[in-house]
């Protein structure tokens, strides 16, 4: 049966084409301008690390020594990172922070580049699951002598060295020569999470962390010594006892993102984060020991409100213009049906039912619905296109997967069932006495 309404449906629309045309426009144009947004909001918002996520922690402890603050500060100050990370109460833990470094290759034409540079600890490879095409990381005993090492993105490999291996060449850092390890292969996680603080205070301005990752990576060691007095302290409370001493500099700069296998290693660390800050206040360096935090990486990135705002508000103008081309769909559906009413009264007067002729209006609005849905996904190719050509950070990163691709019929269909079912339920009231008298 549901083949034969099909072909009535098929049938249908022939015979009206331009009123059938205008629903297939409106429900494509609504459904790609609504599963474009909701594409970017889904990548935007997704898992940087799915599998990985519930395991990564990123801690917090409050070190102001005149904390008056609901939450402690997004960084660490060096000593607590460190002593935090040096203590292994983890299964793996990463220091992390940022710089930007006067950068050239001695064997390349290429003039000296200014260019981001992460700096951090052996860890951070295995933790986050970052892919190598050339070579490897460093090891805990490079971060322990300061090697002169450093690991490159395959964008820097390809404009340096044009995407040959390049393990084992040699790189200058600010005038100093460091040994390339590994070359990452293409890496693009979305958000860079390793790398999101403060996005509560930006203003809803977080394109940002949709950035392409640091071209260089060091040893954090290495980078305190070749790289010194270029690093950005973010809140201090005081002057340093040394001047451009980082180390002891009472200011917070440095990340720590820590891997716990199960629940009780993370209760564990939690219990260690406390008796650590009431350590820390009893020799007097902090003045609370009761405002630490331990946020798994999907509640640091929502706690942050990576999305962009503007992506939200495009999201929620989409929808409700979809809401609009579906009254639109509804009225130009109830001018269909309702035109052949002597055709639905002849067919009640033949036997049909109220539910069989429900049923065949249904099916032929979920038929448009479909020819309007691959109307909808060429409309969201074309949509994503033009975000890719955006000057944003994230542009490059836009793409339609494959769960995006079977929401977008998905929505199509129930779109039109929804706009088909006061149109199908009032056609099939429609009283055959009344209409075949007319007749």
């Amino acid at each position: 049966m549901l083949g034969y309404y099909v072909e009535l449906a098929l049938r249908n629309m022939k015979r009206n084409r331009m009123l059938t045309a205008l629903m297939v426009l409106a429900i494509a144009v609504g459904i790609g301008a609504s599963m474009t947004t909701l594409t970017v909001m889904h990548l935007l918002s997704g898992d940087p690390l799915p599998g990985r996520s519930q395991h990564l922690y990123y801690p917090q402890v409050d070190v102001d020594p005149q904390s008056k603050r609901r939450e402690p500060f997004d960084v660490l100050d060096y000593q607590t990172a460190v002593d935090l990370w040096r203590s292994r109460r983890a299964d793996r833990q990463a220091l992390i922070v940022n710089s930007d470094v006067k950068l050239q290759a001695p064997d390349s034409r290429l003039p000296p580049l200014m260019l981001p540079m992460l700096s951090t600890t052996t860890d951070f490879f295995a933790m986050f699951d970052v892919p190598f095409r050339y070579g490897r990381g460093w090891s805990a005993d490079d971060d322990a002598r300061h090697a002169r090492v450093a690991v490159i993105s395959a964008d820097l490999n390809e404009k340096l060295f044009g995407g040959a291996n390049s393990v084992g060449r040699a790189l200058r850092l600010r005038g100093k020569d460091v040994r390339i390890v590994g070359v990452l292969d293409v890496w693009r996680p979305s958000p860079l999470f390793y790398d999101v603080r403060g996005g509560r205070f930006s203003n809803g301005d977080t394109a940002d962390f949709y950035g392409k990752p640091e071209d260089v990576i060091t040893p954090l060691n290495t980078a305190l010594d070749i790289n010194h007095g270029y690093f950005q302290q973010f809140t201090c409370w005081g002057m340093p006892a040394t001047p451009g001493h980082l180390q002891n500099s009472p200011c917070v700069w440095v990340s720590l993102w820590v891997q716990l296998g199960d629940a009780s290693k993370v209760a564990a660390y939690r219990r260690y984060l406390d008796d650590y800050a009431a350590e820390q206040k009893a020799l007097g360096r902090i003045s609370v020991a009761d405002n630490n935090r331990m946020r798994s990486l999907m509640e640091w990135l929502d706690f942050n409100g990576v999305v962009p705002s503007d992506v939200k508000l495009q999201t929620m103008l989409a929808f409700a213009f979809l809401l609009i081309c579906l009254c639109n769909v509804v009225g130009l559906l109830l001018a269909k049906f309702l035109r052949r009413g002597g055709e639905i009264g002849l067919r009640r007067a033949l036997g049909a039912t109220r539910k069989t002729v429900f049923a065949q209006y249904l099916v032929e609005a979920g038929v448009i619905g479909i020819v309007g849905g691959i109307g909808g996904l060429l409309l969201t190719l074309l949509g994503l296109s033009l975000v890719r050509r955006q000057p944003v950070p994230y542009a490059d990163f836009i793409h339609l997967d494959v769960s995006m691709f079977l929401a977008t019929f998905a929505l199509s269909l129930g779109v039109s069932l929804v706009a088909g079912m006061l149109p199908a339920l009032r056609a099939s009231l429609v009283e055959p006495a009344l209409q075949l008298k007319v007749i």
